[in-house]
């Protein structure tokens, strides 16, 4: 297994302190490393008519409330106050106006005032600070949906590098079915992770070998890891950071080098899967015999084809034989052991066991 680096490998960290639950403490700076799957933006002539439309729904409020409560306003010019008065009266009291020296007496230049003037303003006060207020809105609604995630995102999958396996990985969990609010995507390059929000898929920006990183992606609730960075030895302290977080998690890994398959396994991973042999094997098949490492790619690709897939059998399958079955049984899983369809002990299905089968692709 190639060396670690001295400055990142296990001997130079200092173990993490203990949090309570495994919540990441507040980050005033988490916006930058929690990415949400982008939505699309509101034209701006639909964002200003409906600041322009909010804003007139709280001055006829504000109207309705001095207009009810009349009897408690005086107008210098008649000494009564009427609907117009209270409309007057809310239009400079939202618009911090506060005239003084000149004072709109009449009811034509009050009509002007609402109608014209106070519009006007409330243009001018868009354009002054609308910029300001559209990014502290959308930072406020950004911190908002990251915290509505994280209290909601449970029983779902993180899928740590998002290279070439990695995003493999996610295309075929979506073929598969897997909704994409139950991917969360790890990898320390910020550029990455924009691609995966820009995928619909939540990232987290960050080294996963640091247990904070793997916190903000809420690894201890996920059910399902998927450790694919582009190193072994990476992959080795992300396995056992990951498997430290959550006991219960199916840890799948992949290595480029067979020796350094059996230090992912005693790392925590519980199905290793290596990169270079796995490649070298379908090579010499495919040299040998196209046809059979056709179907070998054939079978490697979800949806296309026939497919490999795991399922429960049915209550007509049970006590009967695997080949028995609609589809090509090639496997039986029973608790935790895998049995060849061929073993004496496969010969009778039983309810609670699951079958791994081929059977043709579907949409």
């Amino acid at each position: 297994m190639p060396h670690t680096d001295p400055a990142t490998g296990p001997n130079s960290r200092t173990a993490p302190p203990r949090q309570s639950r495994h919540r990441v403490a507040p980050d005033p700076d988490v916006a930058h490393r929690v990415l949400l799957p982008t939505r699309t933006p509101t034209p701006p002539l639909v964002q200003v008519a409906r600041r322009l439309l909010m804003a007139l729904g709280v001055l006829a409020l504000t109207t309705l409330v001095v207009w009810l409560d009349r009897a408690g306003y005086s107008d210098n010019s008649d000494g009564s106050v009427d609907l117009l008065d209270a409309a007057y009266y809310a239009t400079v009291t939202l618009s911090t106006t506060g005239y003084g020296d000149i004072t709109p007496v009449s009811d034509s230049a009050r009509l002007i005032n609402i109608l014209v003037i106070t519009p006007l303003r409330v243009v001018f006060l868009i354009i002054l600070v609308g910029t300001t207020l559209e990014v502290l809105t959308e930072r406020t609604r950004h911190q908002w949906r990251i915290e509505r995630w994280r209290n909601t995102v449970r029983e779902h999958t993180v899928v740590i590098g998002y290279g070439t396996k990695g995003r493999s990985a996610v295309d075929t969990l979506l073929v598969q079915g897997v909704p994409k609010e139950s991917i969360v995507v790890v990898d320390p390059q910020r550029k990455v992770i924009e691609q995966a929000a820009l995928d619909g898929i939540a990232g987290v920006v960050g080294d996963a070998t640091r247990t904070d990183t793997l916190l903000r992606a809420e690894l201890p609730r996920a059910s399902q890891v998927v450790v694919a960075p582009e190193r072994d030895d990476t992959a080795a302290l992300i396995t056992l950071t990951a498997r430290q977080l959550n006991k219960a998690a199916t840890v799948v890994a992949a290595v480029r080098e067979d020796e350094n398959a059996p230090l992912l396994r005693q790392s925590g991973a519980d199905v290793v899967v290596t990169s270079s042999s796995s490649a070298g094997r379908l090579l010499g098949m495919s040299t040998l015999s196209p046809h059979a490492g056709s179907v070998m790619e054939d079978l490697l690709t979800y949806g296309n084809g026939l497919d490999v897939m795991e399922r429960p059998i049915t209550r007509a399958e049970a006590g009967r034989s695997p080949r028995d079955c609609e589809d090509l049984v090639i496997a039986v899983v029973r608790g935790r052991r895998v049995l060849n369809y061929t073993e004496p002990e496969a010969a009778a299905l039983q309810l609670t066991d699951r079958v791994i089968v081929i059977r043709p692709a579907r949409p």
